[in-house]
């Protein structure tokens, strides 16, 4: 689908919308179109196949959307309103007459302003926004479905074939993004950590401390209103969402270090063990900490290979991996 389809072209016409809209913007994903209306949101989902995720048929898509407006109500439900139809008659509508040629997942417009990443660059998070946070976090993991199967997909098995997928895939950035000696070294500390605490993820998985998470909290993620909402959740791969609460809790925490506010990461960790009372979660901090760190620097060398990223994008990419896999080596080092 591409943005001149007549799909797209529908969407941005307030008469495809069952109420007024107001001025319809278009914001666009490798993966997904969202149109803003005045109070609404309508996510329609591409029909593309990445292999880790396939969207690429009318009824997979539907499903996902479902699953999408299912596993988010779990944090927002007051947002993630229903999944509508798109149909086909003289004119495509939303829940209109004819075929349906489409679905898109229907939520409330939130103000972009109050994304919690503008708000930490605005210096407007303070430690009561990060207690409830904390609060809303171990709430959330200590309510999480478990079973056996999550359990499986999300236990030590998956975090070294993460891990080795990790460094397979990042090979090619030494030199470029990552030097060779972090890049030995981390290997070296990761492969002998999960070697030397084997009983302790086995453990965790026995507890029930592997479930079915967020799988992408940080600060793009959460608005901070008169409520905290937390948004987004994976649910196109549940290889992706189903793991130690810990990964969830050390991806905000490397989030805000990255953005230079460690004090409120500290303070996060600090609060977070307190409401869930994990006492095993700091040892385990410093190893997902590094995981986040060295999978947002891997993500962001890829740029680095598109033909379609100029080449001042691909100057600053460079620069953004590098600060993350110098902080995913120095969280190597605490372990």
């Amino acid at each position: 689908m591409q943005p001149d389809n007549p799909l797209v072209q529908a969407m941005l016409n307030p008469n495809t919308y069952p109420e007024p809209t107001g001025k319809i913007e278009l914001i666009q994903t490798h993966i997904s179109f969202v149109f803003l209306t005045q109070n609404y949101a309508y996510k329609v989902k591409k029909s593309v196949n990445y292999g880790f995720l396939d969207f690429s048929t009318l009824d997979k898509r539907r499903m996902y959307c479902e699953k999408e407006l299912q596993l988010n109500r779990r944090l927002c439900p007051e947002i993630y309103l229903e999944v509508v139809p798109i149909n086909q008659s003289a004119t495509l509508k939303i829940k209109g007459e004819g075929e349906t040629v489409e679905y898109a997942l229907k939520m409330k417009r939130l103000p972009q302003e109050r994304i919690m990443t503008q708000l930490l660059q605005e210096g407007k998070i303070d430690k009561k926004t990060i207690d409830q946070l904390a609060a809303i976090v171990a709430k959330f993991h200590s309510q999480a479905q478990t079973s056996a199967e999550i359990t499986e997909i999300g236990g030590i098995k998956a975090v070294k074939f993460n891990w080795d997928e990790n460094f397979s895939q990042t090979t090619k950035y030494i030199g470029q993004t990552l030097s060779k000696a972090d890049y030995d070294s981390m290997q070296t500390k990761i492969n002998n950590f999960m070697t030397k605490n084997k009983a302790l993820f086995e453990s965790r998985m026995a507890e029930g401390r592997v479930c079915d998470c967020h799988g992408d909290l940080h600060s793009g993620n959460i608005f901070v209103t008169d409520k905290i909402c937390i948004f987004d959740a994976i649910e196109f791969n549940d290889r992706f969402r189903y793991s130690d609460v810990a990964a969830d809790v050390a991806f905000l925490a490397m989030d805000l270090d990255y953005q230079n506010r460690s004090d409120l990461a500290d303070y996060f960790i600090a609060q977070y063990t307190a409401y869930s009372k994990d006492a095993q979660l700091a040892v385990l901090l410093p190893f997902y900490k590094c995981y986040r760190a060295y999978v947002r620097g891997k993500v962001v060398s890829f740029r680095l290979d598109d033909p379609n990223v100029k080449a001042d994008e691909k100057a600053a990419a460079t620069k953004e991996a590098q600060a993350y896999f110098q902080l995913a080596a120095r969280y190597a080092n605490d372990l």
